[in-house]
């Protein structure tokens, strides 16, 4: 069987860009080894809850009348119709014990206010932050449409200057304070490298996107997507298999020309798109001939992202009953970020920052009356998980998770005794169902080298592309976006050659 596409991976990229080719017409395959769609994208049920894999907050959304780009792609996919999603009051809440506990408000004013109160001293300084951030945004949003040749240190001065420096060294510029650091800094802890490593671009991009177009909750959880960008693969006549991953990538003369899936079945296409990681890609799928020496020696420098520890609980009991208020907390043992992130090379859970959300503040209807819905967890590097016994697993992962929830007793009392159900994941369960080296869930370490102008170059192969996070900046929005974007440059590349 010949596809104008065939894509290896149902994630949200691949999901996103067989969405677009299978809209415009073309003959679009997409293989996915797990039995539904969306990689992160997903839920799992336990007992009488179903929890949401990933998904805290979808950016980029907008409203009817300020519409964000994943808006418009998702309404013009026409799934857009079929997402129940409402509008968030706050960004996160960041709390250090006895020292910080401030819960960021969407509106730039608002937060402004906020933090001035709470550091009236930085009042000018955090205006001043904040204008930065949403100047080098915009400088960002003209650059990407700007041809390279047109790209100058006169047009885009606070690009040129802030391209190249971490969230830490731009903190640094503005506040002396680490207390107030951290409620500025907080999106680190979700793109998964500490603010002395974490481009100040990512962070000013997360900061407009989610201030700008507000946070969203979608009603269903990141599933809902998932499925509805899969169901338009197949009404616009493509093809989804399920539980039939990739053996092979077929290359002929040095071209990716076709897969053989797990059935031993030989497909052959146009392009190939692989929403799976680059070293998957050539070195488990490919035989070692076919691999391109560049794409040996390119990929050698780039390093997988961090994975994580996760609790998912389900309560036999409403959020109010144990003091949780808001939906999205970030809770920290100490105000040096950067100290505290080497926690994620060791197996053990101590000072590590804690990523806690509450779905049930936002959606009461989200889990049974009368219970409530939490993802608790941590960030942690798959390698010593790997490394581990494996009779020494499932102590290890017990243990760390008791150590989650006795952070969380310290700020909730008594929440321990109303777990009814949990499931645990470690860096080797996102391994299994992701198929990511060490289990990472952010692709490539979110570092300089591999975001804005050094996004990896991975078109090392005629008719082989890639999406997600691997390739580019990691996140839900991101992806579709990301995908979107690579579907057109593809349609717009082969149009060309056709002429």
């Amino acid at each position: 069987m010949h596809y104008d596409a065939i894509i290896i991976g149902g994630g949200n990229g691949g999901l996103s860009i067989g969405a677009t080719l299978a809209k415009k017409g073309k003959k679009v395959c997409l293989l996915e080894r797990h039995n539904i769609p969306g990689g992160c994208g997903t839920s799992f049920r336990r007992g009488r809850f179903e929890f949401e894999v990933a998904l805290h907050q979808l950016s980029s959304v907008g409203t009817e009348e300020n519409p964000g780009p994943t808006r418009k792609i998702f309404e013009e996919l026409g799934i857009m119709q079929q997402l129940d999603l409402f509008t968030l009051d706050s960004l996160y809440r960041v709390v250090l014990p006895n020292k910080v506990d401030v819960t960021m408000p969407t509106d730039p004013k608002e937060a402004i206010a906020e933090l001035a109160k709470r550091f009236p001293q930085y009042t000018e300084e955090i205006k001043r932050f904040y204008q930065l951030v949403f100047s080098l945004f915009s400088e960002i949003n003209v650059l990407q449409s700007t041809p390279p040749q047109d790209i100058s240190k006169e047009k885009f001065p606070l690009y040129f200057k802030y391209a190249l420096k971490t969230a830490q060294e731009v903190m640094d510029e503005f506040f002396e304070d680490k207390e107030l650091q951290l409620c500025l800094n907080a999106y680190w802890s979700f793109m998964g490298t500490p603010p002395s490593i974490f481009p100040f671009t990512i962070l000013a991009g997360n900061i407009s996107v989610y201030m700008h177009f507000k946070p969203k909750y979608l009603k269903g959880g990141s599933q809902v997507i998932s499925q509805a960008l899969a169901e338009v693969i197949r009404q616009e006549n493509g093809e989804v298999r399920f539980n039939c991953g990739a053996k092979k990538i077929v290359v002929k003369d040095g071209k990716a020309v076709g897969v053989v899936t797990e059935e031993d079945e030989e497909l052959t296409a146009d392009i190939i798109i692989s929403n799976v990681s680059p070293s998957a890609t050539y070195f488990d799928l490919m035989d070692k001939e076919d691999v391109p020496q560049a794409a040996v020696e390119y990929l050698s420098h780039y390093k997988p992202s961090i994975s994580a520890l996760t609790c998912f609980i389900g309560l036999d009991c409403p959020p109010e009953t144990v003091g949780i208020k808001e939906s999205m907390n970030i809770f920290y043992k100490s105000a040096d970020v950067n100290q505290g992130f080497k926690n994620a090379s060791v197996l053990e859970v101590s000072d590590d920052p804690v990523v806690f959300t509450c779905y049930t503040i936002d959606d009461p209807t989200v889990s049974p009356e009368g219970t409530s819905i939490i993802t608790a967890g941590c960030i942690k590097y798959g390698k010593p998980w790997i490394e581990l016994a494996p009779e020494k697993y499932y102590e290890t992962k017990y243990k760390g998770a008791d150590a989650i929830i006795e952070r969380l007793e310290e700020n909730y009392p008594g929440i321990r005794s109303h777990i009814e159900e949990i499931s645990v994941a470690t860096p080797l369960t996102h391994m299994r169902y992701l198929n990511t080296p060490e289990g990472c869930v952010y692709g490539y370490e979110q570092d300089l080298k591999a975001t804005g102008m050094f996004y990896p170059n991975q078109s090392l192969m005629p008719n082989l592309e890639f999406v997600g996070g691997f390739a580019g900046l990691c996140g839900f929005s991101p992806n579709y976006i990301q995908g979107y974007k690579k579907a057109h440059e593809i349609l717009m590349k082969y149009s060309k050659e056709d002429k």
